[in-house]
Order: C-alpha cells, then sequence, then structure tokens
C-alpha cells in the first residue's frame, strides 16, 4: 500500500542539500521512516541519484546494534564515502546512538554529504530539536494522516472513511488492520506501551496515576476551556488528590512536548492580545484519544472539531480560539458584556481565517447563532463554518461562507472556495 506523503516530501524536497541536519519530528508510528526510506529514497533514484550514495541505517535493527557506538558509526559512515558526488544519508530512530548530537553536528561538516535523521522516543522529542543540534537543525514535523492522505489510500466510500478516521484516527498502521478489533489493540497497546511510557520516562514522572488521569480527563472533555487551576480542583474534589496546580501545569508541557497534545490559547480579536487562561487541547491524533477512553466517548461533534484544529495545524496555520467581547441589551434594554467564542482563528502570514465547527444547522436558530460571534467580527478577513452535512459551498450576504466537512478536508484550497 503506498500512502502518499507529499507535504512533508516537499518540504524535504525544498530542504535538499542545504547545509542543514534535516531532522523529522513527529509522534511514534506517524511514518517518519516511510517518508525517509520509501518516498524520499525513490524521488532521489528517480531524479538520477544513485543506490550507493543513499545510506540507511535503522539504528533501532538489531543487525545494526554495533553501530550505536557513535564511533562505529562515523568510521562505518565514513568508510562509504568513495568519491566527491553527493551522498545523502538517512538515520533512523538516532536516539539509539549515545551521544547522537555530537555525531551529527560532526558529519553536518562533511561537504558532499547530505544528512537527515528521525528520532521519537523520550530523549528526543520537540523541544530539545534545535537546541541539540546547536543551530544547525531544520526541523521538519510530521503528523498522522491527515484525511485527505487516510482516504487516498483506503478502500471504501468517503463516508465509511470518515467514520473509521474519527474513530481510530490517522496513524498509518491503522490502514493496514483488516478488522475493528485488530485496530483497537493496535491503538491501546501503542498507548500504554509507548506514548505514556516514554512521557514518564523522559520527565520522570513517578506517579503514573495522576498523568494517567490527566490525560483521561482531557480527553473526556476534548476542546473545553480548562486550566491548571480547574484541573487541580478536579483531582481534588473527585478524586481527592493533593496535587498541585504547578505540577498539573508541568504534566501539560509534557504532554504537549511529546506531540500527544496540543494547546490553543484564547485570542481577544477586538482587543488584540491574548489571554492566558484558560486554554484548550486538542489530541495529535484522535484514535489515541478514543483509545484512552476506551472508545466510550464518540461524540463525532467534538472529535470533528478535534480533526479541524488538526487539519489547521498540518496545513501550516498558528492556530488560536477567538474571543469577541460585545455589548447587548438584555429583555429591559440594560446592556451588559457578554465574551462570545470564535472555534479557532487560523494565521499565517498575512492570511487570517475565522472558522466555527458546527457539526450541523438544523434550523434558523441554530445557523443564527454559529454565526453570531462571526458578525461581531468588524475586519475583511474570511469567516467561515464547517458542518459536517455533505453540501455546496454557500456564501451568505453577510460574506460568511458555509462548507462540508469533506469539502474541507479533502481540498486543500477549501479555505478560499
Amino acid at each position: 500500500m503506498v500512502i502518499k506523503r507529499d507535504l512533508y516530501l516537499n518540504k524535504l524536497i525544498k530542504r535538499e542539500c542545504n547545509g542543514l541536519v534535516k531532522v523529522v519530528t513527529g509522534i511514534r508510528r506517524c511514518g517518519k521512516s516511510y517518508l525517509l526510506f520509501n518516498l524520499y529514497h525513490d524521488y532521489l533514484v528517480e531524479k538520477g541519484i544513485k543506490e550507493d550514495h543513499i545510506i540507511e541505517i535503522a539504528l533501532d535493527d538489531i543487525i545494526n546494534e554495533e553501530l550505536r557506538d557513535p564511533k562505529a558509526l562515523y568510521y562505518h559512515i565514513r568508510e562509504q564515502l568513495n568519491d566527491k558526488e553527493q551522498y545523502y544519508l538517512f538515520l533512523d530512530e538516532i536516539q539509539y546512538v549515545g551521544d547522537f548530537t555530537d555525531l551529527v553536528n560532526g558529519l553536518s561538516h562533511i561537504r558532499n554529504l547530505d544528512v537527515y535523521v528521525t528520532g521519537s522516543n523520550s530523549k528526543f522529542l520537540s523541544s530539545d530539536i534545535l537546541t541539540e543540534f546547536r543551530g544547525r537543525g531544520d526541523e521538519i514535523h510530521v503528523n498522522p494522516l491527515s484525511f485527505s492522505e487516510y482516504f487516498s489510500a483506503y478502500n471504501g466510500s468517503v463516508t465509511m472513511a470518515w467514520k473509521d478516521y474519527y474513530t481510530y484516527g490517522g496513524l498509518p498502521q491503522i490502514l493496514m488492520r483488516s478488522d475493528d478489533e485488530m485496530k483497537v489493540e493496535y491503538l491501546t497497546s501503542l498507548l500504554k506501551k509507548v506514548y505514556i511510557s516514554d512521557i514518564l520516562e523522559r520527565n520522570k514522572i513517578r506517579n503514573m496515576e495522576e498523568l494517567e488521569e490527566l490525560i483521561n480527563i482531557l480527553a473526556s472533555s476534548v476542546g473545553s476551556l480548562t486550566n491548571p487551576t480547574k484541573l487541580a480542583n478536579t483531582f481534588h474534589s473527585i478524586k481527592n488528590s493533593k496535587i498541585t496546580e504547578k505540577t498539573i501545569k508541568k504534566y501539560l508541557d509534557f504532554l504537549n512536548d511529546a506531540f500527544l497534545t496540543d494547546k490553543a490559547k484564547r485570542y481577544d480579536v477586538k482587543g488584540r492580545k491574548y489571554i492566558e487562561t484558560p486554554s484548550k487541547y486538542y489530541f495529535t491524533d484522535v484514535g489515541i484519544r478514543n483509545a484512552l477512553l476506551n472508545f466510550r466517548q464518540q461524540e463525532e461533534n467534538h472529535i470533528m472539531e478535534n480533526i479541524i484544529f488538526n487539519e489547521l495545524k498540518i496545513r501550516g496555520f498558528s492556530v488560536d480560539v477567538g474571543v469577541v467581547e460585545t455589548y447587548e441589551a438584555d429583555n429591559n434594554g440594560k446592556k451588559t458584556q457578554k465574551r462570545l467564542e470564535i472555534d479557532f482563528i487560523a494565521t499565517k502570514g498575512n492570511n487570517k481565517y475565522y472558522i466555527q465547527s458546527a457539526f450541523d444547522m438544523p434550523n434558523d436558530a441554530k445557523e443564527k447563532q454559529e454565526k453570531r460571534s462571526l458578525l461581531k467580527v468588524q475586519d475583511s478577513f474570511k469567516k467561515i463554518i464547517v458542518v459536517k452535512d455533505d453540501i455546496k459551498p454557500k456564501r451568505d450576504d453577510y460574506g460568511i461562507t458555509t462548507i462540508g466537512i469533506f469539502d474541507f478536508l479533502l481540498n486543500e484550497n477549501s479555505l478560499d472556495m
């Protein structure tokens, strides 16, 4: 099965031979190795690079155990550089090598060697990357499959693909599992044996139960506003736990740092400033989110919101939660201040979009409710409502565009339709 990852392949192509170490990051099992060893490898061969000028070493393979010593690996690589032509080096799961940063930084000084590395465990996660490589690293972050990528390799209708995707997520191996039981087993095992274990090991967390409970709370209330204070109160009242706000804040940072969750901060549209707290948390892969809850809470509307957030991030947008302050008169004519929410403000350079996730708008009252906050924004940037219904995009007299979820996810230019 071939899964196209053109977005990331093109990022590698643009960075080819740029003098920096290409550091491919992302949550485990999201397809980093496949991107390098299959898709990018094939691209290089097709453009005329000789096979023996592409050096590929999977360091998690037992056959390469001796190469986990940095000096042994360095000399092994040098021995394969037999001429002055361009060579390409792929080091997969580099964290198996002790002091790998010194090794890779040394390799980056070889003029005819273009270096690419991947890593994903507790020693090789988000915030460390560019620091570890002393300014010589160029990070390419890989996400789980977008719905468009998933559907391109799915054997079935778009509605069947959507149901599977919002249930089991976009880790590529899900497409290789033939039935629901195998998919559930895969995600459950990966969650417990890999993701949580990585976070515990990396951050030397002793109380596994507290961390797991926090993740479960975030999963069951995905897309809801929260903060360390609110979460600490939940622990105190329901679990009779003495966990502090400071500890919860650290745990939240650990989850984001490990690519398991992502944070969306609130932004005051009219005041043009961030509101520090509360924030929203979304899961990088909704299948992992569902596995955390043993697939019990399958609220398609909340999961759709999470998927829209992920899609915007995949497309390279900075994503915030919008807040619009307004004054509205009550039944007695008295004006009171209200804060209306916009699900997402997606920003990239000079481009900005206001986006509402509305699972359905069955009547005029619901439609009016979803448009209410958008109508209070006094600027010319595009305003969009995404609904579950498979409808043709339409634009109302106020300039608000309504599109269906499939159009939004399957058309890379959907925000400009």
